[in-house]
């Protein structure tokens, strides 16, 4: 079953990237957002600009969708007169949002039901990563949908892990931004307590990145939006307080307790007169400032 025609939902930081990155690997690009007003910037990417969303819906051959809550994925698979009344083929959706695995089984099961594939495809790497192909994706969902969408898959990432069932990228993902959420406390702390000790944070760091207290935040984040305080990861620290809180939800709904974890959830959540929604993520290790 051919793959051409690819529609992009969600044009953001993420999607805008990540449907520049298909036009360049010469797939037909369809996109649609809620705002209009990225319309001039998504035409200049190469890509269609459809303003209805059912416009996308009924002729891509698949689709990716890149929204910020699971409410939105479900909202847009279902929308009346869109995908679910489609039966010309069966259409991929690979869902690279970060929802909970409960939502994500619910919707591949409606889709199914209507002959269609749902991959729950969570991705690392950020807008850069999207921009350039050089995405980590982990994916849940049947091993038959990804081989039709393979291709795409491959477009859009340098590493690419099936990791199971439905449900299984979004529980990939839910830990992977638990752990960067804890490390991004930690880490500021570290950098803090050196600061304060006598030892400026530059160099506390070149003996941590070459020990075992390294992460991907003191390698990568800290150097890059953390020391020069740029703080424009193109994350927001809204939506890491969203992940953070649906991880804890699935710990709940699993029985597990996390109180180390729910510390780091309690964090997040009363930085916010600190760090707003809106803030990029980067903050929550910003040394410089008081504890929360």
């Amino acid at each position: 079953m051919q793959v051409q025609t690819i529609g992009v939902v969600g044009l953001g930081n993420m999607g805008l990237g990540m449907a520049a990155t298909l036009a360049k690997a010469g797939f037909t690009v369809l996109g649609y957002d809620i705002s209009e007003a990225r319309r001039a910037p998504i035409e200049a990417a190469g890509i269609r600009f459809v303003p209805e969303l059912n416009g996308v819906l009924r002729q891509a051959d698949a689709l990716v969708f890149s929204l910020p809550y699971a409410k939105d994925v479900e909202a847009v698979a279902t929308a009346p007169g869109g995908l679910l009344d489609r039966s010309d083929r069966k259409v991929v959706v690979i869902d690279t949002s970060t929802s909970d695995p409960v939502t994500t089984r619910r919707l591949a099961a409606t889709l199914a039901a209507a002959g269609h594939g749902l991959l729950d495809a969570p991705v690392s790497g950020g807008p850069t990563g999207a921009a350039t192909g050089a995405l980590t994706m982990m994916i849940g969902g049947e091993a038959a949908d990804l081989a039709i969408v393979q291709k795409v898959v491959d477009a859009l990432s340098a590493k690419a892990v099936h990791v199971g069932p439905s449900g299984a990228g979004n529980i990939a993902k839910l830990v992977n931004n638990l752990l960067v959420a804890a490390h991004l406390v930690t880490t500021g702390e570290a950098l803090r307590l050196s600061e304060a000790a006598g030892l400026s944070a530059a160099d506390a760091l070149g003996v941590v990145n070459a020990a075992t207290g390294r992460s991907a935040i003191s390698e990568a984040m800290v150097p890059r939006w953390i020391l020069p305080a740029t703080f424009d990861s193109g994350f927001s620290a809204g939506l890491m307080r969203k992940d953070v809180r649906l991880a804890l939800e699935m710990a709940e709904a699993s029985g597990v307790a996390l109180p180390l974890s729910a510390e780091v959830a309690r964090i997040w959540r009363d930085s916010t007169p600190r760090i707003a929604d809106t803030d990029d993520f980067t903050h929550m290790a910003d040394f410089r400032k008081e504890p929360i």
